[in-house]
C-alpha cells in the first residue's frame, strides 16, 4: 500500500487552518496560539497513527512507533511546523506531514520495524519570533538550554518565559543524546522553480549552503522633525538606510552564488515627526563554501563599523552561524535507488536553504529530498506543490525507512 494522496492533503489543509492571518497566507509564530493548535492537532493525529508522543522541554513533539529491537537507536523522519509571517502552507508542514504518512504506511501495511521508527515535528526552524533553526540546535545540543533565557523576541520575551507562557513543562529534557539516532530523513519543498522546470518529481539533496545572521543596531539622537537643522541630526535611519543600500553589492561582488538579504527593519520612536533614534535590523548571509560566507560576513561587520561615530554608533550582533553541510553518501544512494525502484525520476541538488537536516547531520546520518514548487514560490501564501508529488515524495521516505529500520 502506497502513500494516499488525498489524506496528504488533507493533513496539509489542516495544518494550514491554524494561522493568524486567515485568508493572506500561514503565520504560525512558535509558542503562539497558532502553535498551541497545530500542536494539539499534530500530538492527535500521531496517536492515531499507533505512535506513542511525547513532548520535549522547548516543544519538539516526537511520535515513536517501537521497534523489535527494544532501545535501540531511531530512524526519525520529520520537519518543522512553525512558519514565517504571512506564509505558505507547505513549507515544513509538508514534512511533518510525510513523517505522519510514513508513519501511517507502516500501520496500513502492518508492519512492525526491528529499529524504531520516529516522526518529529519541531519548532522555530524559520526564525521569525526568536532565532533559525532553534528547535534541532537545542535536540542536537548546539544550543545550551541555559541560554534560552538570553534568546528574546521582538518584544523582549525570552525563550524561557515563551515556553512557560505556552504552557510547555520546561523541565522536560532537550539535548537527545545522537546515540539514540540511527538517521534523520526530511522532505521539503524545493522553493525554487528547479525540479518543475525540469520535470523531475524527486530532488536528492546532496549538500546544503552555509549561512549567518547577523542583528544589527543603530543608534542616533532623536530630534524634532521641524526644529532640527539638517546638519545638527543624528539620524539612524538614514545612517542604516546608507548601510543597507550597500551591503548587497557585497554578495554580488563575491560572486559564486553568495546572497545577502536585510530581511527585518525596526525603527524607533517610529513616529512621522521625530527623528529616528534607533534602527534595528537584520542580515542573512549565504553561500554554499565558508570562505566566500566569512568574506562577505567580515566586509560587512567592516562597513557597518565605518558608520561609527561621535554622532552615530553601531553594534553588531551575530545570531546564527552554522557551515556549509554535505549529507551522508550512504542516504543519498538510498534515496536515488529508491527513487529507481520506484520507477520515478531524481536528480541531485544542492540547496540553497537552511533546513533542520544541516544541524542533524552534525550528529547523524541524514538524507534530505525536495519535491517540486509550483512556479517555484515560497514564503508567500501562493506557495503550492501537488498531492501526487507530495505523494511521490512520501513513497520514497517510506521506502527508504523501511531499508533503515530493517538493517
Amino acid at each position: 500500500m502506497q502513500a494516499k494522496p488525498k489524506r496528504i492533503q488533507q493533513l496539509i489543509t489542516d495544518l494550514s487552518a491554524f494561522t493568524k492571518t486567515p485568508g493572506n497566507g500561514v503565520t504560525r509564530l512558535t509558542y503562539s496560539k497558532e502553535d498551541l493548535q497545530a500542536r494539539d492537532y499534530i500530538k492527535q493525529t500521531m496517536q492515531s497513527y499507533g505512535l506513542r508522543v511525547q513532548e520535549d522541554g522547548m516543544g519538539n513533539i516526537y511520535g515513536k512507533l517501537e521497534g523489535k529491537l527494544r532501545e535501540a537507536p531511531s530512524v526519525i523522519v520529520g520537519s518543522h511546523f512553525d512558519s514565517v509571517p504571512n506564509g505558505g502552507a507547505y513549507d515544513g508542514a509538508a514534512g511533518v506531514v510525510a513523517g505522519l504518512e510514513v508513519a501511517a504506511l507502516f500501520q496500513d501495511n502492518q508492519l512492525t520495524p526491528h529499529y524504531p521508527l520516529e516522526v518529529i515535528a519541531m519548532i522555530e526552524e524559520e526564525g521569525s519570533r526568536f532565532r533559525g533553526l532553534m528547535g534541532s540546535s537545542g535536540i542536537t545540543g548546539s544550543i545550551k538550554e541555559n541560554t534560552f533565557s538570553e534568546i528574546t523576541d521582538a518584544d523582549g520575551i525570552s525563550v524561557t518565559d515563551a515556553m512557560a507562557n505556552a504552557g510547555l513543562d520546561i523541565s522536560q529534557p532537550i539535548y537527545r543524546d545522537p546515540s539514540t539516532m540511527r538517521a534523520f530523513l526530511e522532505m521539503h519543498i524545493e522553493q525554487g522553480p528547479t525540479l518543475e522546470e525540469s520535470q523531475i518529481p524527486i530532488g536528492v539533496v546532496q549538500s546544503i549552503v552555509g549561512l549567518t545572521q547577523l542583528n544589527v543596531t543603530v543608534i542616533g539622537q532623536a530630534g524634532h522633525a521641524g526644529t532640527t537643522p539638517m546638519d545638527k541630526r543624528s539620524d539612524a535611519l538614514i545612517a542604516a538606510a546608507e548601510m543597507i543600500s550597500d551591503l548587497p553589492r557585497l554578495a554580488a561582488d563575491e560572486g559564486n552564488g553568495s546572497v545577502l538579504t536585510v530581511g527585518q527593519l525596526q525603527v524607533s520612536p517610529n513616529a512621522a515627526n521625530v527623528i529616528p533614534d534607533s534602527v534595528n535590523f537584520t542580515i542573512d548571509i549565504r553561500s554554499a563554501q565558508e570562505e566566500h560566507v566569512l568574506n562577505i560576513l567580515n566586509q560587512a561587520k567592516e562597513l557597518i563599523h565605518s558608520y561609527h561615530n561621535d554622532r552615530i554608533k553601531t553594534n553588531i550582533q551575530q545570531s546564527l552561524y552554522i557551515r556549509p553541510k554535505t549529507l551522508n553518501d550512504h542516504i543519498q544512494s538510498l534515496l536515488s535507488d529508491t527513487c529507481t525502484d520506484l520507477n520515478i525520476a531524481s536528480t541531485k541538488m544542492n540547496s540553497g536553504a537552511g533546513h533542520d537536516a544541516m544541524v542533524f547531520s552534525d550528529v547523524t546520518d541524514v538524507g534530505l529530498i525536495f519535491v517540486p514548487s509550483q512556479d517555484g514560490l515560497s514564503h508567500c501564501p501562493e506557495e503550492y506543490t501537488h498531492e501526487l508529488d507530495l505523494a511521490r515524495g512520501v513513497n520514497v521516505l517510506y521506502e527508504t525507512a523501511k531499508q533503515l529500520t530493517e538493517a
